[in-house]
């Protein structure tokens, strides 16, 4: 069994110096003659060309060394017709062009032929940006916010997870044989080793590992690097999906981001800490500003608030992630933020000056990270374009609150379902906008099929509940 801990690998600049791990991110700025060299010197025989669908999976063609030289220059095909949500079958063919500064080793495979991915945006044959490819829906986002002047969308994913025992097939149960809380370490926390080998590998891959931790409920763990720009941080999300989940197979254990795997625990959320740059300066950040805030920053909560029903769908995709969504667990219900109360969808923590970000905490690391990174913001954007003001601080646990002094207070629920989400979504003209009309077609007619095999269902609850009295 590969150990994450002893494996070594050496991280390349472009000019062909290397650094041992832990001093520093990877190189930006790779070269097709960079990577040409370092594949062969580095004896990497597979190379996996990442990309995601629509529904957030993570998809790749897995080439040989020997046709690197096609990958670097744009050649490898795609039958799109294949993945879904992708294209009809008549219009298949598609093109998968690498991002350079993507390149890197997976520290988790044997290190005598090593594979070595590139994460790879989706194009037409000719040679346009492909529709429906993910990735390219938040770089057009982020290219309509330069055009407003903010030169960066700086964000930091939490994504929490479970670690459960599989049975004598390998199949996942929902065993844990771990009785720790919150911040507890081991002996209680039986998921330490496995935790500290995801981070060391993590840290070899160029991730500045900022904690790791047990949370709340058993078996459940939390993993935060720091934060980067909206793409990256995306490609990051999905780098520490697949390394969480291999790391933990390669222990005996099956790791889970489904937001709420087991009744009457907490689930795994994704709290997503959004900041906006202009010249390098944070624009959330006033010092004179009521609460330290800037009017843009407010304005941006505004769009989210504005926005948030018609984006649920997105952030919190699939039936399950509505079972978190439920008081008593410290995921967020109803709409409206404060500066540091914890039952509000949108909290603005302690942090001022460069450090000053909008956390929204609804979101569940089942979401696509492109596609969620894009709606919010799409919709904080419309926020500052408008105007918009936000509606007053909610400093009260709302919890606590009786359906009356919410209503009064003007605090709405988030859908309760991902069938409310979905009637939502396709009433917001600008989420679907910033989708754009091929992903907002294909992602609702794949979630509302779910939905309705969902609806269709025959559950065990149901059986319980019902076979012998009835």
């Amino acid at each position: 069994m590969l150990r994450a801990e002893n494996a070594k690998l050496d991280i390349y600049d472009g000019a062909g110096r290397t650094r041992r791990r832990g001093k520093g991110k990877p190189h930006m700025g790779y070269s097709k003659e960079d990577i040409i060299r370092i594949v062969k010197e580095e004896d990497v025989k597979f190379i996996r060309m990442q990309f995601t669908d629509i529904f957030g999976q993570l998809k790749n063609v897995a080439i040989t060394a020997s046709q690197i030289e096609k990958a670097v220059n744009n050649q490898i095909m795609l039958d799109g017709s294949s993945i879904e949500g992708f294209v009809r079958i008549n219009e298949s063919d598609q093109y998968l062009y690498p991002d350079l500064d993507s390149f890197v080793i997976f520290p988790w495979e044997p290190q005598h032929a090593k594979v070595a991915r590139l994460i790879c945006d989706v194009h037409n044959p000719d040679g346009t940006p492909f529709v429906g490819d993910p990735r390219g829906v938040l770089e057009r986002v982020l290219e309509r916010a330069k055009a407003m002047g903010y030169d960066t969308f700086n964000v930091g994913l939490e994504a929490e997870f479970f670690l459960f025992q599989t049975d004598g097939e390998g199949k996942p149960t929902t065993k844990t044989n771990d009785e720790a809380g919150y911040f507890d370490l081991g002996p209680l926390d039986h998921g330490e080793p496995t935790r500290r080998r995801i981070c060391l590998a993590l840290e070899q891959m160029g991730y500045e590992i900022e904690a790791s931790h047990h949370e709340v409920a058993p078996g459940q763990h939390e993993i935060d690097f720091k934060y980067a720009p909206a793409l990256e941080c995306a490609d990051k999300i999905m780098t520490f999906k697949l390394a969480v989940k291999t790391i933990a197979q390669r222990d005996g254990l099956h790791a889970t981001f489904m937001p709420k795997p087991i009744y009457g625990l907490a689930g795994n959320g994704m709290h997503t800490n959004m900041s906006l740059y202009r010249d390098g300066k944070n624009v959330f950040f006033d010092e004179q500003g009521e609460n330290g805030l800037s009017k843009e920053c407010y304005s941006f909560i505004a769009g989210i608030l504005a926005h948030m029903k018609g984006m649920a769908a997105i952030t919190n995709p699939l039936v399950n992630s509505y079972k978190r969504l439920v008081p008593g667990f410290e995921a967020p219900c109803y709409m409206a933020w404060s500066a540091s109360n914890r039952s509000t969808l949108i909290r603005i923590p302690a942090s001022r000056g460069q450090g000053t970000r909008v956390e929204l905490r609804c979101p569940d690391p089942a979401c696509n990270p492109y596609l969620s990174l894009a709606v919010c913001l799409a919709a904080g954007l419309d926020g500052i374009a408008k105007g918009m003001t936000p509606p007053p601080e909610v400093t009260e646990n709302i919890f606590a609150m009786t359906p009356a002094t919410r209503k009064r207070r003007g605090v709405e629920a988030l859908p309760g379902s991902l069938e409310e989400a979905l009637i939502a979504m396709k009433k917001d003209k600008l989420v679907m906008a910033a989708l754009g009309q091929h992903v907002t077609r294909q992602y609702i007619a794949g979630k509302e099929a779910e939905w309705d095999e969902y609806r269709t269902r025959v559950s065990s609850w149901e059986r319980d509940k019902y076979i012998i009295n009835y």
